[in-house]
């Protein structure tokens, strides 16, 4: 017979505890959670149905997974990487523009602090300026708070 626990080699978990297992880790966009389970899901398989039920319990949430991420990614990237990558987990747009609105009102302080952490002073030339704006650039920050941060003469409290 089987034993408690894990599964043994000849065991197959079901659909349905694989994706509980991957929820027990941390959270994911309903979108993420179905691509990931369907390599593991056969013909008979229904997985919008699975991901539906676990919606319908509360224990699939993409604005929680929004929130998550946000919470996660605010402090080292701009607004701009930030609703690319919930883009990608394939986050509704309205998830996303709240999420951007949060981020916004902190992202010079953010870009700041980025930009401190890498760079010590103030770009001397025009290459190092395009150099640590490029940086800043890659991180998703607007141009508007590139320039912000990079124009800066003295640091702000």
């Amino acid at each position: 017979m089987f034993s408690q626990g894990k599964p043994s080699k000849g065991q197959v978990k079901s659909l349905r505890q694989r994706a509980l297992e991957y929820l027990g880790k941390r959270e994911y966009s309903y979108h993420e959670l179905g691509k990931k389970l369907k390599s593991f899901a056969e013909e008979s398989d229904d997985i919008a149905a699975l991901l539906d039920d676990f919606k319908a319990r509360g224990w699939l949430s993409d604005a929680r997974f929004t929130e998550q991420l946000v919470h996660a990614r605010q402090v080292k990237f701009g607004s701009a990487r930030v609703a690319n990558e919930l883009r990608e987990k394939g986050v509704a747009d309205d998830l996303i523009a709240s999420a951007v609105a949060d981020i916004k009102p902190h992202e010079l302080s953010n870009a700041h602090d980025v930009w401190q952490k890498k760079y010590k002073t103030n770009p001397a030339t025009r290459e190092e300026w395009a150099k640590q704006a490029r940086f800043l650039q890659s991180r998703g920050f607007g141009f508007d708070v590139i320039k912000k941060v990079l124009n800066r003469t003295e640091p702000e409290d």
